[in-house]
């Protein structure tokens, strides 16, 4: 199941900043730009495969054996794991019944002890690649701000592909893998 979040994450690009580089005086379309702000972030997560700002998440994951592992990266922490059972019952596991282990690049993985009858577990934690907009890499950024601007020309039903400087500004940022999880 996909991490569940009801608040979108921040985005790295402020509203004076995609207005400057719209070329924008007037403030009359700021709520259109907010959201071709937060359109073009979330088309940059899903292209390079990480969340940008630091935010909280739940994720169910199922017990099929072994670890499991949240759907989302980069993983800053853990901060809850419960046990779910197949009668609706939950189990909030203390620290010492699970083992968390998060890699360099984010990816993280716990591995509970005792799952006893439970089949899913429900998993509460925090991933992004920075705290704040300001750690997020210029290029990251910048590809955001060009999307901002190519969905902005759009929005009318005109356009067509974005630029391919956008891809090659998230590029090297991008998580790829042969088979398995992306």
């Amino acid at each position: 199941m996909m991490a569940e979040n009801p608040v979108p994450g921040a985005s790295p690009v402020s509203l004076n900043e995609a207005r400057g580089w719209l070329r924008m005086g007037a403030t009359i379309d700021d709520a259109v730009v907010a959201g071709l702000i937060r359109a073009a972030t979330n088309i940059c997560e899903a292209f390079i495969g990480r969340w940008l700002i630091v935010r909280a998440a739940e994720e169910l994951v199922p017990l099929d054996g072994g670890a499991v592992r949240p759907g989302v990266r980069p993983v800053v922490a853990v901060d809850t794991v419960a046990l779910l059972l197949p009668g609706g019952g939950e189990t909030l596991l203390d620290e010492a019944a699970y083992r968390v282990r998060i890699g360099r690049d984010g990816d993280a993985s716990i591995l509970i002890f005792d799952r006893g009858a439970a089949d899913r577990a429900r998993i509460a934690f925090r991933a992004g690649m920075a705290a704040e907009a300001n750690g997020i890499p210029e290029a990251i950024r910048q590809g955001i701000v060009r999307m901002t601007q190519h969905l902005h020309e759009a929005r009318d039903g005109g356009g067509g592909a974005p630029p391919a400087a956008i891809a090659a500004l998230w590029q090297p940022w991008r998580r790829l893998t042969l088979g398995g999880r992306p």
